[in-house]
């Protein structure tokens, strides 16, 4: 009995030896990290640099918090904040040591309208009479957008190019419903709320159809014309190429002028000595993006007046809040502490989400309200500002869309999974004893009642008309305006800006620009928001995604059928009413 009191006594005191020493390890790491980041980007920038912008890794509007621990750890490919990306280029045409960037953008992760504010810099940048060359092995077609406003434009000899206009896929899952016994009871209000369509159809409605294709006709014109305009092209002639399916092959790519090259990387490097009248066997001074971006001061002490820059990305979920999921907790009290902090001077919100819980939605709204009355606020929408995520922006001074902005989806639904057919299938039965007659509410083994199901819809309705008066409050449109532009339709930014959605076409910096006039300032500094803690709880979150093994379900199930279910299956029944996108788009 003692040694068996000894064995895991032993046993104890290791495990906590152990967890005591990996704590120890944590701290000694995200020490060296700080260190490591505030030092990494201070790199000398010498005469006759070239910025090295390799896009190739993920893209996210606000650079991550503990990207440099999980970096060290080797958890996880770098990532660039978009912030951080035109930082650089702005920086690189002031700076007289650097005389051009190298471009890679492949595969670029970023969403149309994060790609198109970077490719709006580098046009600026070739204002300056500085060059820059895109090198591609393979170009997807928006890395070829980006690339395509470089001075010349290089592909692998043996590389891919693609060049085929847009599309966007919708899978249904009626019949894989009906076989297997589990389905999403669905209560939803609004003609184009197609987020539900999945699973009561097994074919898009025309509604849909209609929404969609409207949707990519308007986002290929500007990429067309941005495109057509860089390389010297007629935009039907971009139209022709595609009708008759003249990109095949590479030296298709050469032959209709849409790239100035086919050369290997050496070859492609060569050609940048040559622009910088070196001798090929010397090495090129490259510049990291990091190190660009932080090249210049951006914080001048000096300057007492702050613009906030508050980035809410990712789905609203109720909670606390984090990074990547916008939530009433952390949002709520930013909003409240700018209010009230006298040196911020304007607030500008950052709004790149799908949507989410209403409730959540309506508790920011609030606070962006209260906050409105103490000073400008303006938004600025990324990728996507829909439904929730038009919501919270709705209340704003000035709202600023990028024209491939995804925005709108005025609409309410709410999803319920019920497995009954499948536990009846495996042999279980399920039982209830109540109270009252609808004391049970929701269980996912049983249909929904027509009690409960009337409760819902009373709760969608007066969510949908609530949000209907946020626009109409915060947009200052006529009810009938509002309901026309609603019904969960969803809109580019170009298009909001016609029906009154948003007020102008910008990105951040013309938000920020809107801000500081509002509050009649000429100098002042950015801060970024929320402000997130690194300690020791919120490393270990942030890296706890990295280390898990993924279940069977994970590693196999298809994202475009796994990421509804699990993004539904998320919330508590109590918070089943979605302000969400009406179908999840991805355009390809």
């Amino acid at each position: 009995m003692n040694f068996i009191k000894n064995f895991f006594a032993s046993v104890l005191g290791t495990l906590t030896a152990f967890m005591l020493f990996f704590t120890f390890i944590l701290l000694i790491i995200s020490a060296s990290a700080s260190i490591i980041g505030s030092s990494s980007g201070s790199g000398t920038i010498v005469s006759g640099s070239v910025l090295d912008l390799n896009l190739n890794k993920t893209i996210t509007d606000r650079k991550p918090n503990f990207d440099e621990l999980q970096n060290i750890l080797g958890l996880d490919d770098e990532v660039l904040g978009l912030t951080e990306i035109l930082s650089s280029i702005e920086n690189a045409n002031s700076n007289s040591k650097i005389e051009g960037i190298r471009l890679r953008a492949d595969f670029i992760s970023a969403g149309w309208a994060q790609t198109r504010s970077i490719r709006n810099a580098l046009n600026k940048f070739k204002q300056s009479g500085k060059f820059i060359y895109a090198y591609g092995d393979v170009y997807s077609q928006k890395g070829y957008y980006l690339s395509s406003v470089s001075d010349s434009v290089f592909l692998n000899p043996v590389g891919i190019l693609e060049f085929k206009g847009l599309a966007s896929e919708v899978l249904y899952y009626k019949d894989f419903q009906d076989e297997y016994g589990i389905k999403m009871e669905v209560v939803r209000h609004g003609k184009y709320k197609s987020a539900v369509e999945p699973y009561l159809e097994n074919k898009m409605s025309s509604a849909n159809r209609y929404q969609i294709k409207s949707l990519l006709d308007d986002i290929w014109i500007t990429l067309k014309n941005e495109i057509a305009i860089s390389r010297g092209l007629e935009p039907t002639k971009l139209d022709n190429i595609i009708n008759e399916k003249q990109i095949n092959i590479p030296q298709d790519g050469l032959d209709q002028k849409l790239i100035d090259g086919l050369i290997y990387e050496d070859d492609f490097n060569n050609l940048i000595k040559e622009k910088l009248e070196i001798a090929t066997d010397i090495k090129l001074k490259l510049a990291s993006i990091k190190t660009v971006s932080q090249s210049a001061e951006n914080y001048n002490s000096d300057i007492k007046d702050r613009i906030a820059v508050v980035y809410a990305n990712g789905p609203i979920m109720y909670g606390e809040g984090t990074e990547s999921i916008i939530a009433q907790g952390v949002f709520v009290k930013t909003l409240e502490d700018l209010a009230k902090d006298d040196w911020i001077k304007a607030v500008v919100l950052r709004v790149d989400s799908p949507g989410g819980v209403a409730l959540t939605s309506d508790l920011i709204w609030h606070a962006t309200e209260k906050l409105k009355k103490e000073k400008p606020f303006i938004v600025s929408m990324g990728n996507v500002a829909a439904s929730g995520g038009y919501y919270i922006a709705a209340g704003a001074d000035k709202i600023f869309a990028d024209p491939l902005t995804i925005t709108g989806s005025i609409g309410v639904f709410a999803t319920l999974p019920n497995a009954s057919g499948l536990i009846k299938n495996l042999g279980i039965h399920s039982e209830s004893i109540e109270t009252h007659k609808n004391a049970l509410g929701y269980s996912p083994f049983h249909p929904l009642t027509d009690g409960y199901r009337s409760q819902i819809k009373k709760g969608i309705e007066k969510t949908y008309d609530t949000f209907k008066e946020r626009v109409i409050q915060g947009r200052s449109l006529s009810p009938e305006a509002v309901e026309k532009i609603a019904q969960g339709r969803v809109w580019t930014g170009r298009q909001a800006l016609k029906v009154g959605l948003v007020d102008s076409l910008g990105g951040l910096e013309e938000a920020i620009n809107a801000a500081a006039k509002a509050a009649g300032i000429l100098e002042f500094n950015e801060l970024e928001y929320p402000q997130f803690e690194e300690n020791l709880e919120s490393m270990i979150q942030g890296i706890t995604p990295s280390l898990k093994i993924e279940s069977v379900w994970a590693k196999w199930v298809p994202e475009k059928i796994k990421n509804p279910w699990q993004e539904i299956n998320s919330q508590n029944s109590l918070l089943s009413i979605q302000m969400l996108l009406p179908f999840e788009l991805s355009i390809n």
